[in-house]
């Protein structure tokens, strides 16, 4: 996915994941940044993982954990439908992946 100065996001489609951690593979430029929401199948913020409570990514990385205000844990989620919101401003994101 990729964004220019202009912000965009993509939200996938409903997925189910195994795993405590969101890690995504992604850079942007020295003004970009990338944030992910996940969201309930219906398309709602999950408390705690909205896109309000996102830590901004920067830079470049092969293998970024994503954070909230609350942390990174998210295997209170597995095993249950939710959507992931993207929202990036000169950034690229490569790959991401639930790891435990």
């Amino acid at each position: 996915i990729h964004a220019g100065a202009d912000a965009g996001e993509a939200v996938t489609p409903q997925i189910v994941f195994k795993g405590s951690e969101l890690r995504v593979n992604y850079a942007t430029s020295a003004g970009g940044v990338m944030q992910v929401e996940i969201q309930d199948a219906e398309g709602r913020p999950i408390e705690g993982h909205a896109l309000a409570d996102a830590r901004p990514l920067t830079g470049d990385a092969l293998e970024q954990r994503v954070s909230w205000k609350r942390g990174h844990d998210v295997s209170a989620l597995q095993g249950k439908p939710v959507r992931l919101k993207m929202v990036l401003q000169e950034a690229d994101l490569y790959a991401l992946q639930f790891v435990a």
